[in-house]
Parts: structure tokens; C-alpha cells; sequence
């Protein structure tokens, strides 16, 4: 027997931008095929604040599924980024739950021969019944699954670069990550960047990276912190220079170092406790050392120079092995010598460049 056609698409997951890309692409083939004009085709907002909004969502598709094309042929309706079947406030009321019934009634009447229906939504509590229902009804795809881990990150990325005709490079690609970590929207912007730099059939590499691309992820983007933490007076003194001569200002230099110092005393606590060695893709060993004290950081889950758990393996590995790491007493004067600068800089706040300028003396002439 004939498999019946569906009477819809549904494309769903975690991440808006990949499945408002997806839905954009999914749109227009749908277009090609039926041949709709501008009278032929209609886009509806799904994004809904509260029940009364999805009350005029599933209302205007309603309308949209029963309405005749003017002059005939296949009409193309996408119902684009739809936000109520999250888990959310507006999601879980009682109200938006009858409404998502007869939503689902409306699809269950959609006639395909007469309708090319698309719905996009992100996202999705799939732990519900409607979704459920449109993974086994409508030509379903979910998109990403939820997976914001390095290894889904990266496959995007490449996807992307292939799309380019463009390759990155091992540490290129982990250098990416570590740097924009899991924002897919400007990981693709990224990559398109790079590879209009590095050119059609070129392999990005991770000196590029390090040159193009921000560091949103770590929050450690200042010169002045790399060359801190090569322990180079001369280079810290200068980007200093540099840092406040364009009008900068000292906080978040000083937020930028203590961030890397905190992540330093860990990783210094780790491998000198033999938990973890530098290896070639990062610190080895901290999956095993995670399991053994990563109940110690509750409260600091997220991302967070607070927690060494949280952070990416290969750039925790580049920090332990890119750095002259100093030993576990200078990086604790370290902290304490930042938190002293931030207090002296609160009282004398028109001498901020000098206070650095202390700081760093202190802590990478020889002998400190």
C-alpha cells in the first residue's frame, strides 16, 4: 500500500537559528515545487507572550489553511518560530494547552493537494504530546536534538566549512570553539568570516583565528592578559600603554586577569596533585578528576572562570602548556594582588593606569 503524504512539516530543536535556517531553506523548496506566487504563499509569526497571543496564532493559521488561492494551484503557509510549546510560562498554562489541541486540529484537516504547511518552532518541549504526535504525523525534523556539546558544535562548523569549500585546521577548529563557545548563530558567522579571509579551497588555520576572531566565550580577550601571563614585563607595560592611551579602562582588564588567574590556581592545584597532565588535546585526566570534585562547585555550573569544570578541555590545555605556569604561591599573590589593585583603583580612580602599571611590576619584575 502507498504511505499516505503527510499533511505538514514540523522542524523543531534547541537552537532558533539553526531551525529558522533550516525552515528558511525547507520554505523556499516548498515554493519551487508548488510554483506559489506572492498571492500563493503567506509567512505567520508564532511568537507568542502569552495565551491571548496564541489564541490569534493558531486563529490566523486557521484562516491561512482554509483560504483558496485566487487564482488556484497549491497554496505554501510556514508558520515560522513558533514559541509556545516550550517549557515556559505562557507554555505551560492551561489556556495554551487547549489552544495546542486545536491547533493539532488544524493539522489534522490540513488537505497537502490544497496546502504545503510548514511549522518551525524552537524550543520545544518534546516531553509533551503534541510534539510527540508531529514526530509520528507530520515529516518531522529535529534539529541539533538539544546537543550543545564540542562534538555537535564542531560538526555545524564543518558542515558549514564544506559548504564554503573551505577546511580548518585540528587547532583552528578547537581554538573557534574555545573562543565563541556554544552560540551557533555567530559560530556560522564566524566561519564565513575566516573563510572569505583564508579564501575559496584554503585551510583556516589557528593563527587566523586567534587574529579574526573575538574571545566571547572566555571573557579573556585583552592583550594585556596574555602578556601578564607570559610573565613579560616589557610586553605587559606596553599593551598597558596601549590599553589606556585609546581611553580604556581598568576594570576589565583586571576582571580579564583575575578570570585567568583563578583558572590558573586550579589547573596548577590539578596537575601538581596528579590528577591531570597537559597532553596534546588538552588536560588529560579531567573527566576522572571532574567525577571526583566537581561536587565542590555547585553553584558555579554555567560557564565560569570560578569552576575549571565548566571550561573547554583543549583551551585549558593551551593555558597549562601555552604559559609559563607559575607555581601555586605567585598565583595566589597573584589574587591577592589583584584584589588590593581593584581597592586601590576604587579609591584613587584618576590613577588607573598607574595602579597596573604596579601590578604588574610587582608581580613580573625579577624576583617577585
Amino acid at each position: 500500500m502507498p504511505v499516505a503524504a503527510k499533511s505538514f512539516t514540523f522542524i523543531c530543536g534547541a537552537d532558533d537559528f539553526l531551525v529558522g535556517r533550516l525552515g528558511k531553506e525547507r520554505f523556499e523548496t516548498l515554493v519551487a515545487e508548488a510554483g506559489a506566487d506572492d498571492f500563493s504563499r503567506e509567512i505567520i509569526s508564532g511568537f507568542a507572550g502569552n495565551v491571548g497571543e496564541v489564541a490569534a496564532v493558531v486563529n490566523r493559521l486557521r484562516e491561512s489553511v482554509q483560504t483558496v488561492p485566487l487564482f488556484g494551484g497549491r497554496r505554501v503557509v510556514w508558520l515560522k518560530d513558533v514559541s509556545f510549546l516550550a517549557d515556559t510560562v505562557t507554555g505551560r498554562a492551561e489556556g495554551t494547552l487547549q489552544l495546542v489541541e486545536d491547533l493539532q486540529q488544524v493539522l489534522e484537516k490540513t488537505n497537502p493537494a490544497e496546502t504545503a504547511l510548514l511549522i518551525t518552532a524552537a524550543p520545544v518541549d518534546r516531553r509533551r504530546s503534541f510534539p510527540k504526535w508531529c514526530e509520528k504525523n507530520a515529516d518531522c525534523t529535529v534539529v541539533g536534538d538539544g546537543d550543545s556539546t564540542g562534538e555537535a558544535l564542531a560538526g555545524v562548523v564543518l558542515a558549514e566549512a564544506r559548504a564554503l569549500a573551505v577546511t580548518f585546521e585540528p587547532d583552528a577548529l578547537q581554538l573557534l570553539l574555545a573562543r565563541i563557545g556554544a552560540n551557533t548563530r555567530l559560530l556560522i558567522a564566524e566561519t564565513h568570516k575566516l573563510a572569505a579571509y583564508a579564501g575559496e579551497g584554503a585551510a583556516i588555520t589557528e593563527a587566523q583565528v586567534a587574529e579574526l576572531t573575538p574571545n566571547v566565550a572566555e571573557g579573556d580577550f585583552f592583550e594585556a592578559a596574555e602578556a601578564f601571563f607570559s610573565g613579560d614585563l616589557r610586553w605587559t607595560l606596553a599593551a598597558l600603554e596601549r590599553h589606556f592611551f585609546t581611553g580604556g579602562d581598568a576594570r576589565p582588564v583586571i576582571s580579564s586577569l583575575q578570570s585567568r588567574n583563578r583558572l590558573l590556581l586550579q589547573i596548577r592545584a590539578l596537575l601538581d596533585s596528579g590528577e591531570v597532565r597537559a597532553g596534546p588535546r588538552g588536560l588529560d585526566g579531567l573527566p576522572r578528576a571532574q567525577a571526583a570534585y566537581g561536587r565542590h562547585f555547585t553553584g558555579a555550573m554555567e560557564k565560569s572562570g570560578y569552576n575549571v569544570f565548566s571550561q573547554n578541555p583543549w583551551y585549558l590545555g593551551k593555558l597549562a602548556a601555552g604559559t609559563k605556569l607559575p607555581a601555586l604561591r605567585r598565583l595566589i599573590d597573584n589574587q591577592q594582588e589583584l584584589v588590593a589593585a581593584f581597592e586601590e583603583i576604587v579609591a584613587r580612580p584618576h590613577g588607573q593606569a598607574e595602579v597596573l602599571r604596579d601590578l604588574a611590576v610587582r608581580c613580573l619584575a625579577p624576583g617577585a
